[in-house]
């Protein structure tokens, strides 16, 4: 082997065995390395409509820098059709999806829980939540058109992806 080759295969040994005990560390230290997401739920009277649409647009768009659950006061223990097919048009999953309360949703340790009605829920929220309560009403679909329920899917897209991460970091520099 020509010294150039030779000095070539070594680096190529270094960088592995660097990588690897990069690799290694990681594997001893994960919770080290990983990345601390905000907690959000989506609040809604019946969490069949709204925030379902939040959960799973929150789960698609910002998987890696929030975990999204939802729940509603009054758990209507389906999610209609309408709910579902303009997820499924948009590309967006519906698996794991359904219709629950907020004991069964937790709220312990949610860091914020938006409000997506125009309900005051303070004096709703279980004991036990510590987070932020931002409250961002939008429009209520159920029982409505098709048509309505892609607006409001559009609507919570914007709310997901442009003003909630602003309202979060706001929060987060005390502003809020």
């Amino acid at each position: 082997m020509s010294p150039i080759a030779l000095h070539c295969f070594r680096v190529a040994i270094i960088q592995d065995e660097e990588a690897w005990r990069m690799h290694e560390a990681y594997m001893v230290n994960r919770k080290a390395f990983r990345i601390e997401q905000d907690k959000v739920l989506f609040l809604c009277y019946g969490n069949a409509c709204r925030s379902i649409m939040a959960e799973a647009l929150g789960r698609h768009f910002c998987g890696n820098e929030m975990e999204t659950r939802s729940a509603g006061f009054f758990p209507l223990g389906h999610i209609p059709p309408f709910t579902l097919e303009v997820l499924e048009e948009a590309g967006i999953s519906t698996d794991g999806l359904y219709s629950k309360g907020l004991s069964e949703a937790g709220i312990d340790d949610i860091d914020y829980l938006v409000n997506l009605t125009e309900l005051r829920v303070t004096p709703l929220i279980l004991h036990g939540f510590s987070g932020k309560l931002i409250s961002c009403p939008v429009r209520d679909p159920f029982g409505q058109n098709i048509e309505l329920y892609r607006e409001v899917r559009e609507e919570l897209e914007w709310l997901v992806r442009e003003k909630l991460p602003e309202l979060i970091a706001a929060q987060k520099k005390g502003r809020g």
